[in-house]
Order: structure tokens, then sequence, then C-alpha cells
């Protein structure tokens, strides 16, 4: 398959817009290598928005990546919303006032650790719709979608109209289980192409399946995501491979995605990419009920309200030390120019020894009009400098440091005869007559046959040479970071250094107002099983659902599909909350006799974003809610007499235990079959799972006709329940051979099904819309106890702020959710919980000038007492 380099237009000459080719990304300028930061409009606030990305543009990045969540956009299906934090086009239109170029990624589906990965809640109602596959319902859902969002981004596009440079389609579609990868992303592709996108289109690959992430759709560009250990020292080789797979369809290396550590983009630099956006550089918050649940494939972790992984920016607009780094890659980019951005990679044309660990096989660059660019990293982190053996030349290299060193490097396009045979250290300026370096170790410069040593500069105080008629400056990256200009003679000019702001005490609060009543439910019929969430209209929020049951003669009940928190309560006792995303689980009510009371308020924490198999409720378009309760009517062991088929039994087949085989064929499958009847609904468990099985089940009146229905599925050990219907069932089960295992057992526990459910919903409007009318309360001090279950809207009064508050709830047990400014900031969870990913998972943001504050605090069952014990306020420092 021929694969043609992708143009802006149909016109292929560079001043027409954007060419893709293998020498990397040109503008109507000129060559550009990318350096791009992801910035999320429906992060931050809008009054941030140009503050934000002006920070980006400051710190030499030119060029930001931005999701465009369609839920975010379709907050109700055929509801759609691009006004206030939502006006994508605005933030488009001020990225482009700021300077700065964009990629757009407005999916349909983004990960980006959002609720459900940008897909709407409701899809899953559709059985027959099948998401992120070339399905005509999908697509069609999908049609409406990019109707409203394409049309935005085509009237910004590059070089006309705005600032958009790339258009994605799809994310990491090599995770995903897509049975029709071509069909689908042309299907994409198509409606990109009618909306008149003539930006280049792209598709990133979370595991190096470039095939997987673009179906090798024509007119699709693969594009790279790369999340390695910062301290490998194999990230190079990877990193070259695939930059020649690219060069052979005669595209660049694209890096959509990546760490954060400048030290390690060095390296991506240094390996050929053309384009290099590490995620997330710039942080942000999950307002409102938008974070998502089971996050990189890890069963149960919930997204924090904070939304940030340590990039240069953290989420309150806080400039970390890596954006110091950002500055000075930046100017080395922008100081060799076309030189880099249309440099080939390679190896370096003679060995580098080093006494410190560095790469496995380092990288270097062949600049345009000759030289290479080399990076050495240090992969130490210890205070000693070490020596690398450049051309025979030892260099003092800083540990946790990657120098971009320039070997035979003609100095002609910087106005002076001679080459640059070794520089050790970072070129961050040059002019006519003088090279300025940053670096905080001795610099070794060798201009010709001429070297010299330049010691090591400290802050404000440059170190200077000559050689062969150059002015040679070293600057510490303090100083290498104000740097406006640099004269012949070695003077340097900095910018004045940004002033810093004393940060005020953070305020202890012990005083709130509470509220007197509840927030109103909506009324959400009776339903003979528990129904989704979704079905009762709230795609984000929570709902509660009551009945009365009998437990006579019932020990325990089994909960299964229950997503993503519940509370539950059974005869006025209130059992821990629940956070099993789908898992089966078994309560235990032998307290309990007679008719009681149940109650269950769900609380929607996010949908998934990473289709995770292990759990119901972690797949990708999973539904939330209850799930059914049962009671569990009766219990037995079914672990003998399995039939064993598989390595050398013979015929007839052999009765053992499940499980109970030997073989000396360690890891190869056995199969171990029963059949049985059941006259109810009832669920077989497999106890002293180690590793993931094959059940097969087949179900009819006599399991081996024509007549029965068969079922193949894996069972994980994060939920070893087989839910079975009344009859006759065979089962086969196929573990591998595991004599080290803790013995494989089976019960089959015979169920009834709790019935006769009332419903009321709350979705996230409608709490909002509470939260945020004026309402009398009475004045309480904390610390305040609450028993399982019981809540308190409390309303508190905010002190001013420059950057805005950081709230951090002191407390055991409780669920806070905050509202400001009208708008839910997000929720936080002490005490027992699951797992958090993210920023700090502990604090709300209000922003600044969001005014009141407004806090639903829910006291949770756990193992102590449900408490608030005090509230803090902290200015942003």
């Amino acid at each position: 398959m021929s694969h043609p380099t992708t143009t802006l237009g149909q016109d292929t000459t560079p001043d027409q817009g954007i060419v893709l080719d293998a020498r990397g990304i040109r503008f109507e300028g000129g060559p550009r290598l990318v350096l791009c930061a992801s910035l999320f409009y429906f992060r931050l606030p809008r009054e941030q928005w140009r503050a934000r990305l002006a920070q980006v543009r400051a710190s030499g990045y030119t060029c930001v990546d931005v999701y465009l969540p369609w839920n975010f956009h379709e907050t109700a299906p055929g509801r759609w919303s691009f006004e206030g934090r939502r006006d994508v086009a605005a933030f488009l239109d001020l990225a482009q006032e700021e300077g700065l170029y964009v990629i757009a990624r407005p999916g349909p589906y983004i990960c980006s650790e959002w609720d459900g990965g940008a897909l709407p809640a409701w899809l899953g109602l559709d059985p027959q719709l099948r998401i992120r596959q070339h399905e005509p319902r999908f697509l069609d859902r999908v049609t409406a979608w990019f109707d409203q969002a394409l049309p935005l981004l085509a009237e910004r596009q590059y070089p006309a109209k705005g600032p958009v440079i790339m258009v994605q389609l799809e994310n990491e579609l090599d995770f995903f289980d897509c049975e029709d990868r071509t069909g689908y992303l042309t299907a994409l592709r198509d409606q990109a192409v009618r909306h008149g996108i003539t930006v280049p289109l792209i598709a990133c690959s979370g595991q190096g399946d470039l095939e997987g992430a673009t179906g090798d759709v024509p007119g699709v560009v693969p594009a790279c995501n790369f999340y390695p250990d910062d301290d490998s020292p194999h990230i190079e080789p990877e990193v070259r491979r695939y930059a020649e797979l690219l060069a052979e369809r005669d595209l660049p290396l694209l890096i959509t995605e990546t760490n954060r550590r400048h030290r390690t983009l060095r390296r991506l630099l240094a390996s050929g990419a053309s384009l290099i956006a590490p995620y997330l550089q710039s942080s942000g918050w999950n307002f409102g009920y938008t974070p998502s649940a089971g996050n990189w494939g890890r069963p149960g972790n919930l997204m924090s309200h904070g939304y940030d992984f340590g990039g240069y920016v953290s989420s309150t607009g806080t400039e970390r030390p890596e954006y110091a780094e950002a500055q000075i890659l930046a100017r080395v980019i922008d100081t060799l120019g076309p030189r880099l951005a249309l440099a080939t990679p390679t190896v370096p044309h003679t060995p580098v020894t080093t006494d410190f660990p560095t790469s496995s096989s380092p990288s270097a660059l062949r600049l345009d009009g000759g030289g290479l660019l080399l990076a050495v990293p240090h992969l130490g982190t210890g205070t000693g400098t070490g020596t690398a053996v450049v051309n025979g030349v030892p260099v003092a290299v800083g540990p946790d440091s990657c120098p971009l060193m320039l070997v035979d490097v003609p100095l002609g396009p910087w106005g002076h005869e001679g080459t640059l045979t070794l520089a050790s250290a970072d070129l961050v300026t040059a002019g006519e007559g003088v090279l300025v370096f940053s670096s905080e170790v001795p610099v070794t410069v060798v201009v010709g046959d001429t070297r010299v040593e330049i010691p090591a500069p400290a802050a404000g105080a440059p170190g200077r040479a000559t050689a062969a008629g150059l002015t040679l400056v070293a600057l510490a990256p303090a100083d290498a970071v104000r740097l406006r200009a640099a004269d012949l003679d070695g003077t340097v000019h900095l910018d004045a250094p940004t002033p810093v702001r004393p940060t005020p005490p953070p305020t202890e609060v012990s005083r709130a107002r509470r509220r007197p009543s509840p927030a109103p439910e909506r009324a959400a019929g009776r339903h003979e099983l528990p129904p989704t969430l979704e079905s009762l209209g709230v795609y984000r929020g929570r709902g509660t659902y009551r009945t009365t049951t009998d437990l006579t003669e019932v020990d325990e009940l089994l909960l299964i599909g229950a997503s993503d928190i519940v509370d539950l309560t059974i005869a006025d006792r209130a059992r821990p909350t629940i956070a099993g995303f789908g898992a089966t689980r078994r309560i235990d009510v032998r307290e309990a006799t007679g008719s009681v009371d149940v109650e269950a308020v769900v609380e929607i924490w996010g949908h998934a974003n990473f289709d995770d198999a292990r759990l119901p409720a972690l797949r990708l378009g999973a539904l939330r809610g209850l799930g059914t309760l049962w009671r569990v009517r009766k219990t037995e062991d079914l672990s003998a007499l399995w039939s064993v088929h598989g390595h050398w039994a013979g015929h007839p087949a052999p009765l053992r235990e499940l499980g109970g085989w030997s073989s000396t064929r360690v890891g190869i499958p056995v199969t171990y079959t029963r059949e049985f009847h059941t006259a109810t609904a009832a669920a077989l468990h497999l106890k002293g799972m180690v590793e993931p099985l094959r059940m097969t089940l087949t179900d009819g009146e006599q399991s081996t006709t024509a007549h029965s229905a068969q079922t193949t599925r894996t069972v994980h050990a994060e939920d070893p329940w087989i839910p079975l219907a009344a009859g006759t069932h065979r089962i086969s089960i196929t573990p591998p051979h595991h004599p080290s295992g803790g013995g494989l057992r089976a019960e089959l526990l015979t169920l009834d099904p709790v019935t006769d459910w009332t419903c009321t919903a709350q979705d996230d409007d409608q709490l909002t819309a509470f939260a945020t009318e004026a309402a009398p309360g009475q004045e309480v001090r904390l610390p305040l106890a609450f028993a399982p279950g019981e809540e308190a809207w409390l309303d508190l009064d905010l002190p001013a702020s420059h950057d805005g508050l950081l709230l951090r709830p002191d407390g055991t047990q409780i669920r806070v959710t905050g509202w400001a400014g009208g708008e839910c900031l997000g929720r936080v969870w002490t005490g027992d919980r699951p797992d958090f990913s993210g920023g700090d998972a502990d604090v709300l943001w209000i922003p600044p000038g969001w005014s009141g504050l407004t806090l639903l605090v829910r006291g949770a069952a756990g193992r102590e007492a449900p408490e608030l014990r005090g509230l803090r306020l902290a200015p942003v420092g």
C-alpha cells in the first residue's frame, strides 16, 4: 500500500500550508520542529484560558493539543452546548491570538481520564449500538457529534483562518478490540473530509501498533504515544525504529503523547521526533461529575478532582522546575532552526563512552547543512559530575541531565568561518561572533582545532572564553531562561526575574451555615428490578433505590453489577460503602429477619474511560446503577465430579475434583466439565482463582443437543462469578495446569430476586441548581458527626484570593462535593476509599472570582464513624 505525503490542501508545495514528509513538518514559513503542550479548555475556568495559553507560549512551546469531549457538549441526547466554559471556538481563537498552533482531538473517543472517554453515557442504552466499531448506529451518533464539532475546526484551520494544524481521529485505537479498523477509520476520515478538514488527519497508537491505530487508511497519518520509564537506557533504539518505519512511508515521527521530563524529551528529539507533545504539561481540574473510573486498566481506580501528573505547570497554574527546562530546550530548537527541523536520526559515528549510566544506544541527528546533534543522557541522580568521551574529547555531564552536544557543525550560518568541532552544552543563542551555552557544569568547546574549557557558571556569574575569533559564553540555566541578547564582547542582557508574591497563611474554618432541607429528588417510577441510572435520565449524578423484602430464612444477599458508589442500608443498618464497579458482592444479613426495608443510594463517580474486561462496570460504555439484588436460598459445593479432558486424559473421561488433574505439563490448559440443573436463577462461584480462565456455558433442556445455546467468556479473579438462569447447564472450565495454585473450588448459590423497587433521581444539573440557589441556614460549629448515609448541606463565606483557594476537608468516612460560582467543583472522599489517580485527591479548588461555597457532606459506612472535623482554606501560592 502506498502512503502519499499528507498536506494541508491538494497542492503539495510547502508554501501552501503544512507538508508532512520524512524530513519533518513544513509550515508556510519553512520547516519547524514542534513542541506541544496539552491544555484543555474543559478543565479550566474560561477566565483563565488566555493566561494559561500565554504561559504555554512563554515556555517556548509553540503548540497546544486539545481534546473536544463529546459528552461535555452534548449534555443530554440532542441537547448541545457550546457556551461559557464550553465555547471551544473562543478557546481556539485565543490560542491563535497568543501565537500558538493547535492539534485538535475531537475523538469521538478521547480517553483523557474523562467520564466515559467522552462517549455519552446514554449510548449504552441501545443494546444494538456498538461503540468504537464500524457499526451504523454508533456512526450515526458520531455523525451528529462531528456535525457540531468539525465545522468549528474547519473554520479555524491553518494557515488561512486559524491555528489548527492537525486533527486527530479517535485515540489509541490499538488498545481496543475494534473488529474493522479500516472501515471505522475510513468512516471517520470521510466525515472529516466532508466537513472541509484539509489539515493532516492523524491517529495515534498507544502501544506502537501503527496499523491498529489507523487501519492503514490512506490520508490518515500514524502518530505514536510513548510512555517509557524515564530511566530506561533503551528509549532511543525503540524510538528510532518508529522513525525509520515512518520514514519508509515518507512520513515524520509525530509523538502525540509522552512523558513530561525534558531529559526524556531531549532523547526523543535526538531520535528523530518532529512533533513532541508531552502529556500532560499544563494541568487542570475535573470539575463536577466528569472524572472517570478504571484508569490505565487498574480495577476500581478513580480519577481525582485535580488532573495533574507532574507537568511543568500545576493544576493551579504554578510553574515547576520543568518549566525552565522547557524554556532552555525551546531556545536550543530556535537557535538551530531549520537545520534541526530537517535533521534525520542516526547513531554517533564514533562511540561515546561514559563513566555514568547512559543510553544503551545514544541517538544523534544529522543536521541539515552538516554536523551532528548528539544527546548524551546522564541517567544517574547523584550529585557528582560525570565524564563522557565524545570524539576522543572528555567532557563534563551533570547528573540527571541530557545535554544536546554539537559535533562538526559548520559556523557559516552564524556569520563565522570554520567549524564547531564540539560543544558539550546546550547552545541557546548564536550570532555573528558569539555563541552562548547553558550549563550547570564546565563546558568544553572545540572550534576547528582550538579547544577551550569554560568553568561551570553560577547564577549571575557567566563564564567567558574566546576561540578562533569567537566569543563563547556559558550561562547558568537560571540566567539562560532570562537571556534577551548577547553582545560580541560577551556581555549578556537578561530580563528581570519574575517577582515572587507572598502567600497568605491558610484559614481554618470552624463555622458554617447548615441548610435545613435536603435537595429535592425527582420521582423515577416503580420497577420490578433495579433499572440503570442512565435509563432514569441520570448520566451524571445519583439515584436512590428503595424496596421492602422478606429475609425469613435468608442468611445472605448477593449484589450483582453495582456501580459506582453504593451506600446500602438493610433493616436500618448501613453496610460498608461499596465501590466495586460491577463485582459481585455477598452481604451477610443473618441479623435481619422478616420483612425489612432496603435503601441504596448509588452515585456515579464516572464512566469507564479505559476498556477493562476484568470488571463489568469498567467496560467502555458500561452503565451505572444498583445492578440486581438476590436472596440466597441455598449454597452447595460443586467442586467434585468434574470430567477431565486434555493432556493424556482418555475415554471415558476421568472424574476429578475441579483443578485436581495431575500432569507434568505445567501451564498447558486442562478442561473440566460438569452438567447440573437449577430450578431457579443461580450463580456459580469459582473460589481460589489465581489467573484468568476460559469458561464455556451450554444451556438447554438437554445441553448437548442442537437446541442448546452456548456462550464462551473469560472469568477473572476480580469477578469470579457466573450468573445462571433456571435450567440445565453444561459448564466447561479451562485453566492452565498450575500445581502451585491455591486450589480451585466451585460453589453454587440458588437465588431469587429482590423486586418491586421505587426509584428517585438527582442528576448533576438538579444538584447544582439546589446548591447554587440562595437558602437560609443555621450556623453550626465544626466538628460535625454523621451517621452513615446522613447528609448536610453547608454554606461558607470565602475570603478574597488572587489565584483561588484550596479547600482541604479534614475528617473520616465522608464524601464532600463542592459548588462555587454556579458550578460543581468536584468531590473529595476521606477515609476508606478506592485508589485515586491524578493530582491531590484530598483538595477542592475554588477558582478566583468564583463566589460562594456550598458543600454537600455525606457520611459513609466504614471502619470509623463519619465525622467532618474541620475545613482548611489555603490560598494558592
